[in-house]
């Protein structure tokens, strides 16, 4: 049947097949103009990919009417997987470990071996140990593999021995922007008879995956887990999403950037609940726009909640293609095809969506998010009041709980043999960092323009502020260099530390030791602004506590201001050596100023030559030398690589059924609890379980990098989940940080130290918790980690996609209350013990009973939801987790 399908066409006298979707669309008597553009790429990838006729018919019938069957499980296949190096070494391990248990099953090592195109790139270990100075990023580089040789030598191992898998070096730029600008060829060919032409597809274990919707490609962000499993050939399966359209009409203001976009459309779209949902663009103002300002948007998936921002490809896609240097010949073969299908965009099209949401871009206005939250938008002439209220609004999401003479508390000290003062509100961290924007030229011309007024103003930037440029790939040096900016930029602070991610991450590295010192004696509230997408507590510095993204511009203003307390709108930014008072108005740029730059810069030289030598250009990692193996040789001291316990059963011939009786709450959580709470992430401290572990290794504390770093070693990893500083777990009787009550004797530990004790005496763990669950980056860990401290069930209010599915894939039960039913409308107070009768062979969305045994023996019943989205849920959850499903499908050992 699925011939019926194939068409084929004709390219500069190459002729190619592919599945026709206006003749999938006919046969089925369906309306293609009417279907979402993403819906579209998903259809083609089931129909390409359905095992036999019934589930052709089945499945095709499915995504056409979408509208109607929302929450129907789809199967999708895609065309290539996305890794960092946090997410990769993790992901690479868990191979490692596959093929060693593979081999004691009986099995080949290369049954273990990705099946469709894997490329890593290595991006996220760099840290801003030194900024501010020409040197500093040879040093922060060097730094980088003097601290992660270990890390580099098992990918080095990895790219050799497992095929398909294409590694990209340290220090060339940041994941998304590389993929977006030369990984993705946008449409795939397969081999044949005739080639098969496709559309590019890739999931990604970074959040940010979303990214590269901005160029038409359907892409999002999986756990760890997960990306290994499509590595080895299993499809993602999800729940048939509800497509959100957005509207956009007119063009942005002049003044205003796509920064300022992605903000807003950040606040609107989690105001709008689009959790879960595709997201898709269209209207006159999404043609106003170029192709990395939709980047910019599509980038912010995750922080909007949405599990993608679809841009459909147009001729805008096609002129980046050109710019970026991409094949002539790819180009028409990609135009043809995209046309031919009825995948590029055509405004006269009536889609159909669930809902849209308009969105005037005329009414933009320049704009930040914070102090904790990307989606909590402040307008810049409001955001000194913002930030004076949180000061004294209640400790939360939008408040620090303090009084008002906070606001006016100030600690003398000295930095650089000079007196300086320490205020609230004052900047310490102001970086350019981050995918979302740095892949935008404008943004960076206007940043680069900004510093050229600014010294021409005779403006300059504190000591007290740490500034920092992460360009996200070489192409961003190579225009500024040409036009001639750079100098500007650094002499404001603005010295390129790295290539790759950093602030944004975590990576800020530490402030100079009297800023830290000074920090730990005041315990202020100070500030950071960067050009990133994530702002949560603790993850930019563990002590900086109030956190603002905005445009690269605006890093640059706030570095020059030097506090979050002028308001930049009235206040001047700063005042020069003459005495003369400077306002934002006098070093802003103007939008003709922005892009006379860009258009006369950013040209296809300057990527070709970013990416002539991507595989080969960094001698470092070309010295690194590794043993030829099959398998992994694991080095027993490693404490950044070490084998996880992930098969042992499985390889012990056991088949233990996880007990969901007498279980006791590890942690009493409330809302918005991100991955970061939960996944270890940056600096890991020395009085920290995970710091004592690494001092008993014989890691001194200078040595023990972050926690990233150290996704490889499970040892490690396990004791800092939940381990977060800034955690509140309502059991550790007001105790910021990784502790809780170990009910059995009242004492109050580290979260790790009581996992322990419940182990040994057999008792399995359960976390109660707020809403949205589990948002944030879509870190395999925050699963992966309460998985090993024995946590068998979650029971939450919500969830975030990516967290809510990597705990099934662990074998770890999400559970979810009935509409209108929270921990405290039940009474819960995490002090009973709890048990769940989960059926033998559990449904989709089954509403199972979970008793509450109070501690005077009296006992609370109450149905909760088994977050099981799709039949494969159930598998994977019987199985333990989709990883040990998969090697017992390829020893035929399956439950």
């Amino acid at each position: 049947m699925r011939q019926l399908f194939i068409s084929k066409l004709q390219v500069n006298e190459q002729e190619y097949e592919y599945c026709d979707l206006k003749k999938v669309a006919e046969y089925f008597h369906a309306d293609l103009k009417k279907i979402p553009y993403s819906v579209r790429v998903v259809l083609e990838n089931v129909v390409r990919n359905a095992k036999s006729e019934e589930e052709l018919k089945t499945i095709v019938e499915k995504v056409l009417n979408w509208e109607k069957n929302v929450g129907a499980e789809v199967a999708f296949y895609p065309s290539r997987i996305l890794l960092q190096d946090y997410t990769g070494v993790p992901c690479v391990v868990d191979l490692a470990s596959m093929r060693d248990a593979a081999v004691t099953l009986g099995l080949k090592e290369s049954e273990i071996n990705p099946e469709i195109p894997v490329d890593l790139v290595i991006d996220h270990s760099v840290q801003i140990d030194m900024a501010g100075e020409s040197t500093a990023m040879a040093r922060n580089t060097a730094l980088e593999f003097e601290r992660n040789m270990e890390r580099y030598q098992m990918l080095k191992w990895s790219q050799k021995e497992f095929s398909n898998l294409r590694v990209v070096p340290p220090d060339t730029g940041i994941i998304h922007q590389i993929n977006i600008e030369y990984l993705s060829p946008m449409v795939t060919e397969k081999k044949g008879e005739a080639p098969f032409l496709q559309p590019d597809s890739v999931f990604g274990t970074d959040s940010h995956t979303t990214m590269i919707n901005g160029l038409g490609v359907l892409g999002w962000g999986v756990g760890g887990i997960e990306a290994e499993a499509c590595m080895l050939g299993e499809p993602s399966v999800f729940p048939m999403p509800e497509v959100i359209g957005v509207h956009l009409t007119n063009r942005m203001p002049a003044g205003v950037v796509a920064t300022d976009l992605a903000l807003k459309v950040t606040q609107v779209l989690r105001e709008n609940h689009v959790v879960g949902k595709f997201v898709e663009y269209f209207g006159d103002g999404y043609e106003s726009l170029s192709l990395a300002d939709r980047a910019t948007i599509a980038n912010m998936a995750p922080e909007y909640g949405s599990t993608c921002g679809y841009c459909p490809p147009d001729e805008e896609t096609l002129h980046y293609l050109e710019l970026t240097g991409r094949n002539k010949v790819d180009i028409e073969k990609t135009a043809a095809y995209l046309k031919a299908n009825h995948l590029f965009y055509q405004k006269n099209d009536s889609v159909t969506y669930t809902k849209v949401i308009e969105l005037d871009l005329s009414e933009l206005t320049t704009n930040l998010s914070g102090p904790k939250r990307p989606q909590d938008l402040v307008p810049m002439d409001q955001l000194s009041m913002a930030f004076e209220h949180a000061i004294v609004s209640p400790m939360g999401n939008h408040g620090f709980g303090l009084p008002k003479e906070e606001l006016d508390r100030e600690h003398a000290f000295e930095l650089d043999g000079k007196k300086e003062v320490l205020k609230t509100g004052d900047v310490l961290i102001a970086a350019i960092t981050s995918c979302t924007n740095t892949s935008n030229p404008a943004v960076l011309f206007g940043a680069a323009l900004v510093a050229k007024k600014a010294v021409e103003k005779g403006l300059t930037v504190s000591p007290k502020v740490k500034t920092s440029f992460a360009p996200g790939s070489q192409a961003v040096t190579r225009y500024l260099e040409s036009s001639g900016l750079i100098p500007y930029l650094e002499k404001v602070g603005f010295h390129i530390v790295a290539y790759g991610c950093t602030t944004c991450i975590g990576n800020s590295g530490p402030l100079k030791p009297e800023m830290e010192a000074a920090l730990k004696e005041s315990n202020l509230v100070t500030g950071a602004v960067l050009s990133g997408n994530r702002n949560f507590e603790s993850r930019i510095h563990p002590q900086i506590k109030a956190n603002y993204l905005g445009s690269p511009l605006l890093v640059i203003a706030y570095a020059l201001a030097g506090s979050l307390r002028k308001n930049l709108a009235v206040d001047p930014v700063g005042v020069n050596a003459n005495g003369e008072k400077v306002y934002l108005k006098d070093i802003w740029p103007t939008t003709e100023e922005i892009d006379e730059q860009v258009r006369k810069y950013v040209t296809s030289e300057s990527y070709r030559a970013a990416y002539t030598e991507v595989s080969t250009g960094n001698q470092r990692w070309n010295d690194i030398s590794v043993a030829t193996s099959h398998t992994y040789n694991w080095d027993e001291a490693s404490t950044y690589i070490a084998n996880p316990p992930y098969f042992d059963d499985l390889t012990a011939g056991k088949t233990t059924a996880v007990e969901l009786n007498q279980m006791r709450v590890l942690a009493k959580l409330g809302d918005s609890v991100t991955t970061d709470h939960i996944s270890p992430a940056g600096t890991i401290g020395a009085n920290s379980p995970a710091g004592s572990y690494l001092q008993e290794h014989g890691v001194a504390p200078k040595d023990f990098n972050s926690y990233g770093t150290r996704r490889g070693n499970h040892h490690v990893m396990v004791r800092g989940t939940l381990a977060n500083t800034r955690l509140h777990n309502e059991l550790a009787d007001g105790k910021e940080g990784g502790f809780t009550r170990y009910l059995p004797n009242g004492e109050i530990m580290s979260i790790y130290d009581a996992s322990c004790l419940y182990r040994n005496n057999g008792t399995g763990l359960v976390i109660l918790a707020g809403k949205d669950y589990g948002m944030g980056s879509s870190r395999d860990w925050a699963a992966k980690g309460v998985k090993l401290l024995g946590v068998r069930v979650v029971i939450a209010e919500s969830y975030e996609r990516i967290h809510r599915s990597n705990l099934v894939m662990m074998g770890v039960l999400p559970l979810e209350y009935l509409p209108n039913q929270t921990a405290a409308t039940l009474g819960l107070t995490g002090e009973e013990e709890y048990s769940v009768a989960m059926p033998a062979q559990p449904k989709v969305k089954e509403v199972v009973t979970v008793t509450a045994k109070r501690a005077d023996g009296t006992k609370l019943e109450f149905q909760a939801v088994a977050r099981f989205d799709s039949e494969a849920d159930i598998r994977y959850y019987q199985n333990d987790g989709i990883l040990p499903m998969i090697l017992k499908e390829k020893s035929q050992t399956l439950c």
